[in-house]
């Protein structure tokens, strides 16, 4: 499906948001916080649009995705390794990459894909180092419940239609719209991230709740030790 979507993605996405996804970008970068130097994976990165952020502030980066044809654009439009991104191709559960290597990691608009999202959750936890930072931004629900299903409604008629005017392969956002639905809430997502052995878990509200981000860090058991 994202395969078929990836010429046409990154434009549906500023079309669809209304320019949202790009201020959406610059506080999931913050959240980020990457540093020169340091080792980062955008997980479910698509074309690498949200990585370059991240590579621009000097850290090592690495745009891993399922889709094939997602990454293959990406390719075309950066290189296969350039400006500190490397695109990879990869399993969410089942990431192709060592214990403890990643000084953080992140997913946008994408763990509401996995077949297993508590399953991703806890791969991303073995693949960050101790004391390694992550940050999910998702679809979410809006706190006040009438202005929560007016989005709703907006999700099931009127996003459809302007996809059927513009992307290569409008079906998909039927898909999008239910997957939207029924995602879990801001509170309930930080319980499931703890449950995947991440602490320290906090959210913050983007636009009014229609996404969230979430940050959580993995435990430096040895530095707790320590202390």
């Amino acid at each position: 499906m994202f395969d078929s979507t990836a010429d046409r993605y990154d434009l549906m996405n500023d079309v669809l948001s209304m320019g949202q996804d790009r201020l959406w970008r610059t506080i999931v970068a913050r959240a980020v916080d990457a540093k020169a130097g340091e080792r980062v994976l955008d997980l479910a990165a698509g074309t690498g649009t949200s990585t370059a952020a991240f590579a621009r502030a000097g850290a090592q980066c690495v745009a891993c995705d399922f889709s094939t044809g997602m990454l293959e654009v990406g390719v075309r439009r950066r290189g296969q390794s350039a400006g500190g991104v490397t695109f990879v191709g990869g399993d969410a559960m089942r990431l192709p990459f060592a214990d403890d290597s990643f000084d953080a990691v992140t997913i946008s608009f994408g763990i509401r894909n996995v077949v297993d999202p508590d399953a991703c959750m806890r791969e991303l936890r073995r693949v960050a180092k101790p004391g390694g930072r992550m940050v999910i931004c998702e679809f979410s629900h809006i706190p006040v419940r009438p202005v929560d299903r007016a989005f709703t409604q907006y999700l099931v008629h009127v996003m459809p239609r302007i996809a059927g005017l513009l992307s290569s392969n409008p079906e998909s956002y039927g898909y999008l719209s239910e997957s939207i639905q029924t995602w879990p809430d801001q509170r309930a997502m930080a319980a499931r991230i703890q449950r995947a052995g991440w602490t320290r878990v906090a959210w913050r509200n983007l636009s009014f709740g229609i996404a969230a981000v979430h940050r959580a860090w993995k435990p430096d058991e040895d530095a707790e030790k320590a202390a």
